[in-house]
């Protein structure tokens, strides 16, 4: 327990699902360009920045269009995006996250956000959550999008704690390699089939403590 500090979390699809919110809204941007986006698609999206998602799509679409539309195109798909999130509650929290959370906390460790979200603080807020947070390291604060580790090591320095005293929890590749490229403990949130490079994967927080997780990293 000595040697770890900090306990790093991704937000989507590991605090809560906000994935299908993104989807619906890069679904309804590329039906709007006439092409059909689809679930298996939205797989490379994970994980990764909004503007690199939005280039995936066209890459996928076929499209080619200068870089103000690609703006103005991003604008209005988070736009729909916010107004999806903005109907959040608490009951979208994904099972066991709040006892995970509240055991960290009991444990006397720092707990740190470290996503991609530029829309971190609302979601974190619509879901009344961010009170268990010593640190958001979002979007906003952040140059570099994972494989980068930029945002967890910056998350690290916020609380005073070195790489090696910390454990990151993500769900997607780009998220786990991040955290290994920073020097911390990576536990896969989800198939361990898919998480390969991770030092523990769990399938959820149900049931989860922080020494039960420890004993598995």
């Amino acid at each position: 327990m000595n040697r770890i500090k900090a306990f790093i979390f991704d937000l989507d699809g590991v605090i809560v699902d906000t994935a299908k919110y993104h989807y619906l809204a890069w679904k309804d941007l590329a039906n709007g360009l006439g092409f059909e986006f689809t679930e298996h698609d939205n797989e490379r999206l994970k994980g990764v920045s909004r503007v690199r998602s939005l280039e995936i799509l066209l890459e996928i679409g076929g499209i080619d269009m200068d870089e103000q539309t690609k703006e103005e195109i991003a604008t209005r798909k988070n736009n729909q995006y916010v107004g999806l999130i903005s109907k959040m509650t608490s009951q979208e929290i994904l099972p066991g996250v709040t006892d995970f959370l509240q055991s960290a906390k009991d444990a006397g460790l720092k707990i740190v956000l470290g996503s991609a979200s530029k829309n971190a603080p609302l979601i974190l807020e619509k879901i009344e959550v961010g009170h268990f947070f010593d640190v958001i390291i979002d979007g906003n604060k952040v140059t570099r999008a994972k494989p980068d580790p930029e945002v967890f090591l910056k998350g690290a320095v916020a609380v005073n704690a070195n790489p090696a005293e910390c454990i990151v929890f993500e769900d997607a590749l780009a998220g786990i390699e991040a955290a290994k490229n920073a020097g911390m403990i990576a536990v896969g949130v989800g198939n361990p089939k898919i998480l390969v490079g991770a030092d523990a994967v769990i399938r959820g927080f149900s049931g989860l403590t922080v020494q039960k997780l420890l004993k598995m990293v």
